[in-house]
C-alpha cells in the first residue's frame, strides 16, 4: 500500500497575515499572438488570503496556463485561466493575477518597393480577476524615426546663406545650374539631425472585447507618426522614408500628441498612459514626453 504524500502547504502559518500576491515568475510559454508563435514568460499569482493558511498550490497554476499553450491568446481565454486560478484555490484567494510579456512578430512591406521583412514588438498582457470583476491591460512598444524641427529650420538657415555667397555674382539665375548647385554637397551644406525613438504605450482594455487589438494598435500608432521603422528596403523606399522624415518634423511634444489622439479614438481603449523617448543624436540625453487619458492617479 502507498502512502499518501503529505503536502506542507497545507498546514498552518507560523506567523498568520494575509498576502497580497503569490505565486510564480518568468514563466516561459509557447503562445501564439497576431496568428504568429510567440515565446513568451508569464508571470502567475494570486493573493492569499486566508491568513491561516501557510501557503498556495502554485502547482496548479502552473498546470492551468496550459490553456494558452499554442493558442491565439485573447481576453476571453485569459479571463478562463484567471477563473480557473480562483477556482483552485476557492478556499485561499479572492483575486488571481496574470502577466504575459514577449515580441509580437509583424511582417512589414516597405514604403515603395515590393520588399517586405519582419519586426519585433515587445509587449506585455497583465490580467486581473477579482471581486471588481476583471481587468486586461495591453503595452506595447513602437520604434520610429523622429527628425528635429529645429535642427531642419537651421539646417535651411545654412543652406540658404550659401545660396547666397555661391549666387551673389549672378544677376540672372541659371535653372540647370541652380538644379546642379541643389543636388550637391556644396549646396546641401548641412542636414537636420533624426534619432531613432521609441513609444511605451499602456493601455486599458474594455473588458468585452474578443481579441486583442495589437495590430491594430500599431498600425494606427505608426500612421500617425508616419515614420515607422522600416525592414528591407531599395533605395527608392530610403528616399521615400527621407521624404517622411522631411515632411514629418517632430518634437517629442508632437510625437506625443499624435499619439494621445490616435489612442483617444482607438475602438477597445478604455484609458492609456504614454510615453515617448527620442534618444537625441544631438545631446547626450534623451528627449521624453508623457500623456495619460482616464488613467487612475493611484494603482493598486
Amino acid at each position: 500500500m502507498t502512502t499518501p504524500l503529505m503536502d506542507i502547504a497545507d498546514g498552518a502559518a507560523d506567523q498568520p497575515g494575509r498576502l497580497s500576491w503569490v505565486g510564480m515568475e518568468g514563466i516561459d510559454l509557447p503562445l501564439t499572438l497576431a496568428g504568429r508563435p510567440v515565446q513568451a514568460r508569464a508571470h502567475a499569482g494570486v493573493s492569499l488570503d486566508a491568513a491561516e493558511a501557510r501557503g498556495i498550490h502554485m502547482s496548479r497554476l502552473y498546470l492551468a496556463l496550459e490553456r494558452l499553450v499554442d493558442r491565439e491568446i485573447t481576453p476571453g481565454r485569459l479571463q478562463e485561466v484567471l477563473a480557473h486560478f480562483l477556482d483552485s484555490h476557492h478556499d485561499l484567494s479572492r483575486e488571481a493575477f496574470l502577466d504575459l510579456e514577449g515580441e509580437a512578430m509583424l511582417r512589414r512591406p516597405a514604403l515603395v518597393s515590393p520588399l517586405a521583412g519582419w519586426k519585433a514588438y515587445p509587449f506585455a498582457l497583465r490580467g486581473r480577476l477579482g471581486p471588481d470583476g476583471f481587468a486586461l491591460r495591453l503595452s506595447l512598444e513602437i520604434g520610429y524615426s523622429s527628425t528635429c524641427p529645429c535642427s531642419a529650420g537651421l539646417a535651411r538657415q545654412l543652406i540658404q546663406e550659401r545660396f547666397d555667397r555661391d549666387f551673389e555674382d549672378e544677376t540672372a539665375l541659371d535653372h540647370e545650374a541652380v538644379r546642379r548647385w541643389l543636388g550637391s554637397e556644396q549646396g546641401i551644406v548641412a542636414t537636420p539631425h533624426s534619432q531613432r525613438s521609441r513609444a511605451h504605450l499602456e493601455l486599458r482594455l474594455d473588458g468585452g472585447l474578443e481579441a486583442l487589438p495589437v495590430v491594430e494598435v500599431i498600425e494606427r500608432a505608426e500612421a500617425s507618426l508616419g515614420t515607422a521603422l522600416q525592414t528591407a528596403v531599395k533605395r527608392v523606399d530610403e528616399q521615400a522614408f527621407a521624404l517622411a522624415n522631411g515632411q514629418n518634423l517632430m518634437f517629442c511634444e508632437d510625437a506625443a500628441r499624435r499619439l494621445d489622439r490616435t489612442l483617444r479614438e482607438q475602438p477597445g481603449v478604455a484609458g492609456f498612459r504614454l510615453r515617448v523617448v527620442h534618444a537625441e543624436s544631438l545631446h547626450a540625453h534623451d528627449a521624453v514626453a508623457r500623456s495619460q487619458w482616464n488613467w487612475p492617479e493611484v494603482e493598486g
